[in-house]
């Protein structure tokens, strides 16, 4: 079953038994990164693999440093899919406006201490929005959707992942903008540590330069 058709990848939601073993139970979501007809085939092959690889090593090194993602079962690197665990829960996008104001505060908070721990592993995710965060009904919250991300220590990669998270706040959650981001840059900062007010400092300094060129397009041109 498709889930998600993006840009760059389709997501299908699909049997364990029917993609990995047939003695398996419940269900995987499969990440099918999709050809671009504008591309040199040859190009187009290299860059789909080194993107799968590269996502799929981020979703590891992700959870190493204390960031739940959905654990990685099979990496194609022909056929240019992720398998990965599919996480019973709901999008922080679906949730994050009905909470009371203490239990939105926890949740925003535990986000922040998210990010943090990425940074400081030298992970950016390159596309932190609330639909890119599943919620459990323990309360943890998995980060998904490493398509964009990389490897880098820079102050800038680090304050386009915060300045992109609050524009999806100013997006979706506009009601409860201030606090929540408010409640996100706590988090962040009393896990982050030494250093933390600079990367939010740059953050406000990249939303102030203007219009943001995402990093796909920046690719691009």
């Amino acid at each position: 079953m498709l889930m998600k058709k993006g840009a760059e990848a389709n997501l299908y939601l699909m049997p364990f038994a029917r993609v990995l073993h047939r003695a398996g139970e419940g269900k995987v979501v499969v990440k099918h990164r999709i050809s671009k007809r504008y591309r040199i085939p040859e190009i187009d092959r290299q860059l789909r693999e080194s993107r799968t690889a590269l996502e799929s090593k981020l979703f590891s090194d992700a959870k190493r440093a204390g960031v739940p993602t959905p654990i990685i079962y099979e990496v194609d690197r022909i056929g240019m899919r992720i398998v990965m665990e599919f996480i019973e829960g709901r999008q922080v996008k679906l949730v994050l406006d009905k909470l009371g104001q203490k239990a939105r505060r926890k949740l925003c908070e535990l986000m922040g201490r998210q990010v943090a721990r990425l940074h400081r592993a030298g992970i950016v995710h390159g596309d932190l929005t609330t639909s890119n965060m599943i919620l459990t009904r323990e309360g943890k919250v998995y980060f998904v959707d490493f398509g964009l991300g990389e490897y880098s220590p820079s102050l800038e990669a680090r304050g386009v992942d915060l300045h992109l998270l609050k524009r999806a706040l100013q997006s979706i959650h506009f009601r409860v903008t201030e606090e929540a981001y408010r409640a996100v840059l706590s988090g962040y900062q009393r896990e982050f540590g030494k250093g933390a007010g600079e990367v939010v400092k740059r953050a406000e300094e990249i939303g102030r330069r203007g219009r943001y060129v995402p990093k796909e397009e920046r690719a691009w041109h």
